[in-house]
């Protein structure tokens, strides 16, 4: 079987036991951002905030798919560490989210679905199937490159999302939401410093491109 044919297959497996995996529990950045809501009172909730914590859980979700492909395809130490500092943020924050809605009796997407993405209607960033398939085709600094350029982009989708939620709702009534939002935006945009000064810095190695056997 084709390796790509062998990723769109698993992809569904491997995504649910990163979900399984992260537990969804909140760690001690969930604590410093959550603020306890008083006794009979329900968390606020809003059609935009949903909407939002839902379809970045599924946009997180393609992160650490494209994150998962580094190892074995890339001969670069920096972007191993790149990628495991990305995959760390995004399932601390997918852990944040899932809280979010579950305290406010919200359902949770469904990542394994393979029309999970669709469902939801399209996001800023995302990569496609075509692109997927193709970046797990390549080897050595083609790979390097190609998974920057996308995962840049990825992330430039994010920035997207997360002024669309504050312009609709500039944080009114849930400051948990505005804070996450807000973080998001910052972590987001550290990362992308990061991984255009490591792809400036491969813009004179040759592209090596191999086809897996």
């Amino acid at each position: 079987m084709h390796p790509s044919r062998m990723h769109a297959l698993v992809r569904p497996v491997a995504l649910r036991r990163v979900f399984l995996g992260i537990g969804f529990v909140v760690g001690m950045r969930g604590a410093l951002l959550a603020q306890p809501t008083p006794a009979g009172e329900s968390p606020p909730v809003s059609t935009a905030g949903v909407r939002f914590m839902t379809g970045m859980i599924l946009h997180h979700a393609q992160a650490l798919e494209m994150t998962a492909l580094i190892t074995g395809r890339s001969a670069d130490d920096r972007l191993a560490r790149l990628g495991e500092r990305i995959a760390v943020s995004q399932r601390d924050e997918i852990a944040l989210m899932a809280e979010w809605l579950r305290d406010r009796r919200q359902a949770l997407p469904e990542p394994a679905s393979p029309h999970a993405h669709h469902e939801h209607g399209p996001m800023p960033g995302m990569a496609s199937p075509a692109d997927m398939a193709a970046l797990a085709d390549l080897r050595g600094a083609a790979f390097d490159r190609r998974f920057l350029t996308l995962m840049i982009r990825h992330h430039e989708g994010a920035l997207v999302m997360v002024k669309g939620v504050l312009g609709e709702t500039g944080g009114a009534g849930d400051g948990e939401l505005f804070r996450f939002a807000s973080d998001v935006d910052a972590d987001q945009r550290a990362e992308i410093r990061r991984m255009q000064a490591l792809l400036d810095s491969l813009s004179a190695i040759p592209a090596t491109v191999r086809r897996r056997p």
